[in-house]
């Protein structure tokens, strides 16, 4: 009787457990060095992931945009490697099946592939935000660009207004003590001295030339200005210079020089860039190289004027030189080339005058004015008149005088009746 009931509870107890069925596929593939193996890459996966996710923390202390992408890069890859692991085991081991395997499995699928979609939702978004971080960096560098541009040009522009081109500045840069060039009173002071040295350079083989073809020179002085007594017989020289100086500067307050200019300069700065553009060039190379420019017309014009038609036939036995001139050319003898550098001066000379805003202006002084220390410079530095009491006047102007930002360059003159004291 005992062992009929205890068979029955028995009984009872297991038709009250629930009997769940295993496919036979799952039981055969259960094996166990396979799902060891597997839980080691999941581990070694997870270790992995908490190490780049650490690189991840360090790169934003301090702040590396570089290495974040590196890293951020690297944690991708870990929780990528880890949802392969997971497919692959739900691939070789398949869960239990319930009441609707099939739609549990592709639930899972589903959540699967919303968790993916996400990730690349959240990826995409970063990218786009990376994308308008480096299109607004683009933005920002073309700005700088554009103002480094214009400071170049302001630079560049400041650089050619002191003389020097971007290299010889950077050449100064490097050898201090090496001076720019300044528009200023002193440089055009020096810029007249030369042009006066030139006057008087040219006047020498100009009289050389007058001897040569037997030029009687008294007489050719006292034609230029007649009446005059002279200290010295060498002093009859001015007399040339102040011709020279005269036809030379004709036209000096216009800015075009009363020459007809197809391109003339618009603005004080184009004057001072064409005296810097000659400044250190060779006259007859200037001319040459550009057959129509402003001072090769201005070098044909004055060379017509100083050097008189019979002068010129006395000189050469013809008139080669200045019919070569008036057609256009530059002739390469050595007359011509003392008259260029003459020339080159004087230009130079005008073209820092209407540099200056307000422009340099020009004063002449005549003959028989009285002597003013304020305005004129006698050539003569030691000398008395015939008549102590009265004051010495005005016989050649050999050289201008100018105005200049309220300053006053006097005009150098010979003295009419002067003798020299020792």
């Amino acid at each position: 009787m005992q062992n009929s009931g205890v068979k029955d509870n028995q009984l009872r107890d297991n038709s009250n457990q629930k009997v769940h069925p295993q496919p036979m596929e799952e039981v055969n593939n259960q094996n166990p060095e396979a799902i060891e193996t597997l839980i080691s890459r999941i581990f070694s996966n997870i270790s992995s992931l908490k190490t780049a996710y650490i690189q991840l923390q360090a790169a934003h202390t301090p702040y590396d945009p570089e290495k974040i992408q590196a890293t951020d890069k690297l944690v991708v890859s870990e929780l990528k490697n880890l949802s392969e692991l997971k497919h692959f085991y739900r691939e070789h081991n398949p869960r239990p099946v319930c009441v609707s395997p099939q739609d549990s499995r592709l639930a899972a699928e589903i959540h699967e592939q919303q968790s993916l979609l996400k990730t690349y939702e959240v990826m995409v978004k970063k990218f786009q935000s990376e994308i308008q971080n480096k299109d607004s960096e683009i933005l920002q560098l073309e700005q700088q660009i554009q103002d480094a541009t214009q400071k170049k040009l302001k630079l560049e522009k400041n650089l050619k207004l002191r003389g020097l081109s971007t290299k010889e500045s950077e050449g100064c840069g490097s050898e201090p003590g090496i001076p720019s060039v300044e528009l200023n009173f002193d440089l055009f002071k020096l810029a007249l001295e030369d042009a006066s040295r030139a006057v008087h350079d040219f006047s020498k083989p100009l009289i050389n030339m007058m001897k040569a073809a037997d030029w009687d020179l008294d007489a050719a002085a006292n034609s230029i200005e007649p009446g005059i007594t002279y200290a010295k017989r060498s002093h009859k020289k001015y007399a040339f210079e102040s011709h020279i100086c005269q036809k030379m500067f004709i036209g000096f307050q216009d800015e075009s020089f009363s020459l007809v200019l197809e391109n003339p300069p618009e603005t004080k700065e184009s004057f001072f860039q064409q005296y810097l553009a000659l400044r250190d060039a060779d006259p007859l190379d200037a001319v040459c190289s550009t057959t129509d420019s402003s001072f090769g017309k201005f070098c044909q014009t004055k060379y017509i004027l100083v050097v008189h038609k019979k002068m010129e036939e006395s000189f050469f036995g013809n008139l080669d030189h200045r019919n070569f001139i008036t057609r256009g050319g530059h002739p390469r003898t050595a007359f011509y080339q003392a008259f260029l550098k003459l020339a080159k001066s004087v230009w130079l000379l005008h073209r820092l005058a209407h540099s200056f805003d307000p422009s340099a202006k020009i004063f002449q002084v005549k003959r028989d004015l009285e002597y003013s220390e304020v305005y004129m410079e006698s050539i003569m530095k030691n000398f008395t008149t015939k008549d102590d009491e009265q004051k010495p006047k005005v016989g050649l102007m050999v050289m201008p005088g100018f105005w200049i930002g309220g300053r006053v360059i006097p005009s150098k003159i010979y003295p009419i009746a002067a003798q020299v004291t020792e």
